[in-house]
């Protein structure tokens, strides 16, 4: 087989191999991709509908006078599906509901001091954008996974991007996914040009607070600028995906190269990862990668994906767990006996999946959490998203005299040992009243 390597032995590699056997299969940042998407950006900002409609022919091959998807193509989504995929959208709608409710904030009040009371309040975003992918497939999971906790957290503004098909219409599963979450302005637009739109607005839609949603190394490059060059907010670095998988050898082969496989799947610039401490259990894995490689519709994506694929083999599962959290991958596998001991040891993931019956395609698709997470090592600073993404937290204080005169001195000091007497004197004027009420 050529699309996996040979294992490679950690112990037997120096740092500079080690930083090598960790890195994505390809710089998806480099600087002629940032200035393309630059000079994108920058069109769409200047000529607006009008750039739209020449990148959405460009790259998505169809003309449309329209972005904005009609209340008749929304009608007609649900019709479009299967009884059984309704239900399947409903039922994952539902858990991934209960799961991001139970993070609803609750207000924080606290007395810091006599008189002196502290609190923060959850304030939805005003206006926020959604965007879902399609690429080489459409993604109604990515909706619900956008429009829920923007429902929830109660965003009055929600708006969704997806590419249009060749025929001019937006996926249909994935209209049906965001009508039944509550999102009813949804426009037929994709890659960094809906980006920009988001960021920017046009005549045909208004700019947006902040940006939500996964996608290449365009759409990942266009947030990235965007927010550096507007008002606007994104969410966190999602960009091609990627699952590292810890194996001792005690799960099924055939489970273990399966979620492989599901990653590999995604796109040809998705990265799998194995790290193992058996070479036989790399090598049988490897094995049943190619036959289930064989029968797998998506399997020159996959294979393209394998290329850049990697087998780490290291001398116990604690040195496994090391090269994790170096690589902090997006999605973490734990193929172990009671794996759930082991989750101390885990500093870097996006998502962690415990045991043989858990593949991450639960957590794509239904089990609850946020399939939107961190790439590209990311997971060492990011959280996978959640409902308080989509709020704003306020502080609040207020001090009744009592508390004035507790801390205002406090304040004073402060002010002047860093020179700033203005902060001082608006306390003292303050104290100065007090004191001349109390002696009147």
């Amino acid at each position: 087989m050529n699309a996996l390597p040979i294992p490679l032995d950690w112990a037997q590699l120096d740092a500079s191999a080690r930083r090598s056997a960790l890195r994505r299969p390809a710089d998806t940042q480099t600087a002629d991709l940032r200035a393309q998407v630059t000079a994108l950006l920058q069109d769409v900002r200047t000529r607006g509908d009008e750039a739209l409609r020449e990148y959405t022919l460009r790259f998505d091959g169809v003309a449309l006078d329209e972005f904005a998807v009609s209340d008749a193509e929304l009608a007609a989504a649900g019709a479009a599906l299967s009884p059984g995929e309704a239900a399947a959208i409903a039922r994952a709608i539902a858990t991934i509901t209960r799961f991001h409710e139970a993070q609803i904030g609750v207000p924080l009040s606290v007395e810091t001091a006599p008189g002196v009371r502290c609190e923060r309040i959850d304030v939805p975003i005003g206006s926020v954008g959604l965007y879902v992918p399609a690429g080489t497939a459409p993604l109604p999971s990515t909706a619900i996974m956008l429009a829920v906790p923007a429902r929830i957290a109660g965003c009055p503004r929600r708006v969704m991007c997806t590419p249009p098909r060749r025929d001019g219409n937006a996926d249909p599963a994935v209209l049906f996914a965001a009508l039944a979450c509550g999102v009813t302005t949804i426009y037929k637009l994709g890659g960094a040009q809906a980006i920009a739109a988001l960021a920017y607005g046009t005549p045909s839609m208004p700019p947006v607070d902040k940006i939500f949603g996964p996608g290449n190394a365009w759409v990942t490059a266009a947030k990235q600028l965007a927010a550096a060059d507007s008002a606007v907010a994104i969410d966190l670095p999602a960009g091609p995906s990627e699952v590292l998988v810890i194996s001792d050898g005690s799960s099924p082969t055939e489970f273990v190269a399966a979620d492989l496989l599901a990653q590999a799947e995604h796109g040809a610039d998705a990265q799998v990862v194995l790290v193992t401490d058996s070479r036989r259990h790399a090598l049988e894995t490897v094995q049943a990668l190619e036959r289930q490689l064989s029968n797998l519709p998506r399997q020159d994506i996959a294979r393209r994906a394998l290329t850049g694929a990697r087998v780490i083999q290291v001398s116990s599962i604690e040195s496994a767990f090391e090269v994790s959290n170096e690589y902090a991958p997006e999605h973490l596998i734990l193929h172990l006996p009671a794996p759930r001991r082991w989750l101390p040891l885990v500093r870097n993931a996006g998502s962690v999946f415990l045991g043989r019956y858990t593949p991450e395609s639960l957590g794509d698709y239904c089990s609850g959490t946020n399939h939107v997470l961190p790439t590209g090592g990311h997971a060492r600073a990011y959280s996978g998203l959640g409902v308080a993404d989509f709020v704003k937290r306020i502080t609040i204080q207020e001090a009744t005299a009592e508390g004035l005169r507790a801390l205002g001195p406090v304040a004073i000091a402060l002010a002047r040992l860093e020179g700033l007497e203005a902060h001082a004197r608006a306390v003292d004027v303050r104290l100065s009243a007090l004191a001349a009420r109390a002696a009147s």
